[in-house]
């Protein structure tokens, strides 16, 4: 199928606001719409509406929508998902709950685990076995599942994971335990050979539940969301952005809802990705700060890190193995419960807290006059003078400032004999170095030194502590993008189509399966295409990736192979590969030991247009200001005059010395004392600290 490509929409549902970004023929057109809960797709029509308006075309003209939701995510995370079964291996019942055995912090005593997604009275396990080979060792007891979906029938169940043990070897059995579950029910039906077709059934077994989970609620929701978009008068595709970067059709999404877990904060990699490759940025952090999480991503040579599995809902801060794990491909980054709508809070032990908990939209921080009554990190800014309360959302939404102090006061500076302007730094500075921690701990896991990037920023509310952040961080220059505000939905219309389609069988190298390995790629090869190929017609590019280790290791690095056919003359070759890998993670190869393949990969995309090129202007010419209002600066503890900036008013080669606000429609960046910000070609805000050129 062909589609329309010189009228493209982009639409992220956040926790706080839904953004739209639309593409007409290079002109950029967004809006900022409030997220409605008890029916996400309103605030999309309500935002296509406006920016329809604004390039004065009609809804039927939008040759693409491309549609990003944090809806699959919030169900995980608020356990807010449908009635689930899972059928699994006699013996393997409880692997959701025992994990891997592995503690997280050996030394808390008090250490809570996350609790299974499904509960133990809703498992059933069955009879059979397959072996690690792949060879069966008993058949699947096909009595026994009709019993057991006679239960589910009678027990009120509304979707079904089935996960099998090394059905990533061999898929029969779970094949046909859907065939007979499909002959006495109508419910949706997860296999997690086709879900997460990966080693290690803790993780391939969360996977499975976790897509039947969300399931039912994601493929009612998008069914709603094309009848309403048709109402609306929208005739084109709507397509689906992944967790991993690329596109999908809606029916990919409503079968595997699982893969857009991530899926908004992949749009935002994607277009941090595009910044960098435009201004050849080789080595960026990214950061996004909506109004529920903040998220950060290192970029490399223009790519965003990618990982195999990620964590939801971590109970322990940032600690690795605390969360619930998701075995898709994903762009990796870590994420904070740190957003403009996060509430701020006292603990027992007379700390400041912010997050993970979110006023959202409803009833939204205090200020906003909605209802709400606890402070929020967008009170706390309006506090400190980075907000103006008049000109909010571009004047859309006015802020009540008495009704912020009056929150922040009560809930913080009281416990804490501060008075709100005091408690709001106060929750300020810990969401920064809380994302200032998170962004180190990130970096080190990578081997990086987060000084040696450069950031770039984008959501609404990170451009407002951009500047805070990189001090904390000893960044030197922060890019803030135009249309920064609405991010990740510009992301969306960068995302290419594209599917990485992947799958475990180990094999040692000496000797290996040429043959085999290249009926398994191909195989992959056809998946990945397939689902690529029903968005675009165009040439479809891919790149293999074997996950390999020395025989023994308990995990495995990616190794980049050749799209070609192997023979048994390529073992040299890829031995040289793969330890030259090896020594680019740990310092040095090791002689000796058996290495062996254990998961493959194969990744289907097509090539998007590169953007107009810039070159960095970290000079520029001093221009004067004459607006200002008092802000509060961190570095002096105290309020001061501060220049006030609309951005629109601002001429490539500007520059403007800190402290400073530059305002726009969508968002404020915020210029602390230690930067100037210098406007380069494309209108993007460069800021840079003072003394470095």
């Amino acid at each position: 199928m062909k589609t329309g490509d010189d009228i493209r929409l982009g639409a992220d549902i956040g926790g706080t606001f839904t953004d739209i970004a639309l593409d007409l023929r290079g002109t950029l057109y967004s809006a900022k719409v409030l997220t409605t809960y008890m029916a996400p797709e309103q605030a999309i029509l309500d935002g296509i509406a406006i920016v329809t308006e604004q390039a004065g075309i009609d809804v039927s003209e939008i040759g693409m929508i491309i549609h990003g939701t944090t809806l699959a995510t919030n169900a995980l995370i608020e356990r807010r998902g449908a009635r689930t079964a899972l059928i699994t291996t006699e013996g393997f019942r409880d692997v959701i709950e025992m994990r891997t055995e592995n503690r997280f912090d050996q030394y808390d005593l008090n250490m809570q685990l996350p609790v299974p997604l499904i509960p133990r009275e809703d498992r059933f396990a069955v009879k059979g076995r397959m072996s690690a080979q792949g060879e069966e060792l008993q058949p699947l007891d096909e009595a026994g599942l009709e019993a057991i979906a006679k239960q589910i029938s009678e027990q009120g169940y509304e979707s079904i994971a089935i996960g099998f043990i090394h059905s990533y070897m061999n898929d029969a059995h779970e094949k046909r335990a859907r065939d007979i579950l499909a002959k006495h029910l109508d419910l949706p039906v997860s296999i997690s050979a086709e879900v997460s077709p990966q080693m290690r059934e803790f993780e391939r077994f969360n996977t499975v539940c976790a897509n039947a989970y969300v399931r039912p609620q994601m493929a009612d929701y998008l069914g709603r969301l094309q009848l309403r978009l048709k109402d609306m008068g929208a005739t084109c595709p709507v397509f689906m952005i992944h967790s991993g970067g690329g596109l999908i059709s809606v029916e990919t999404a409503a079968e595997f809802p699982v893969r857009l877990i991530e899926s908004g904060p992949a749009g935002g990699a994607i277009f941090a990705a595009d910044i960098a490759r435009r201004f050849d940025m080789e080595r960026v952090v990214s950061y996004d700060m909506g109004g529920t999480t903040a998220k950060v991503c290192l970029i490399e040579a223009f790519q965003p890190q990618t990982a195999r599995s990620f964590e939801v809902a971590r109970s322990s801060g940032f600690a690795k193995g605390s969360g619930m794990p998701i075995s898709i491909p994903v762009i990796e980054m870590i994420e904070i419960g740190a957003g403009g709508g996060s509430i701020a809070s006292v603990d027992a032990m007379s700390r400041i807290q912010a997050g993970p908990e979110s006023a959202g939209s409803e009833p939204g921080p205090a200020c906003y006059g909605k209802g709400g009554t606890r402070p929020a990190i967008t009170d706390a800014d309006l506090l400190l003078g980075k907000l103006d309360p008049d000109n909010f959302a571009g004047g859309k939404i006015r802020l009540d400032a008495g009704a912020a102090a009056a929150a922040m006061e009560l809930h913080v500076g009281v416990k804490l004999g501060l008075d709100a302007q005091a408690a709001a730094f106060g929750v300020c500075d810990v969401v920064d170095e809380n994302m200032a921690n998170a962004a180190r701990v990130h970096a080190v896991e990578n081997g990086k030194n987060i000084s040696d990037n450069t950031m770039i920023a984008f959501g609404g509310a990170a451009p407002l502590h951009a500047a805070r952040l990189c001090e904390k961080l000893g960044v030197t220059r922060c890019l803030i993008p135009q249309s920064a505000g609405v991010g990740s939905a510009i992301g969306f219309l960068k995302a290419p189509f594209g599917y990485e389609a992947v799958a475990s069988q180990i094999q040692n190298l000496a000797g290996f399966d040429a043959g085999g390995l290249n009926v398994l790629l191909s195989d992959l090869r056809a998946t990945a295409e397939g689902f690529v190929r029903a968005g675009t017609d165009g040439e479809i590019l891919c790149d293999i990736t074997a996950f390999m280790r020395y025989a023994g290791q308990g995990w495995e690095i990616p190794v980049a192979l050749p799209v070609r056919d192997f023979t048994a003359a390529d073992e040299a070759m890829i031995e040289d590969a793969f330890k030259s890998r090896y020594a680019e993670f740990f310092g040095r190869a090791v002689e000796g030991p058996e290495i062996e393949f254990v998961t493959f990969s194969v990744k289907a995309y097509d090539q998007r247009p590169e953007g107009e090129r810039h070159a960095i202007n970290e000079v520029g010419t001093a221009i004067t200001t004459t607006q200002t209002r008092a802000v509060f600066d961190p570095a002096e503890g105290q309020e001061r005059d501060t220049a006030i900036v609309a951005r629109d008013t601002l001429r490539p080669g500007n520059r403007v010395a800190g402290p400073a606000v530059i305002v726009e429609d969508e968002t404020s960046t915020v210029v602390t004392s230690p930067f100037d910000v210098i406007v380069q070609t494309d209108g993007s805000l460069l800021l840079v600290r003072r003394g470095l050129n």
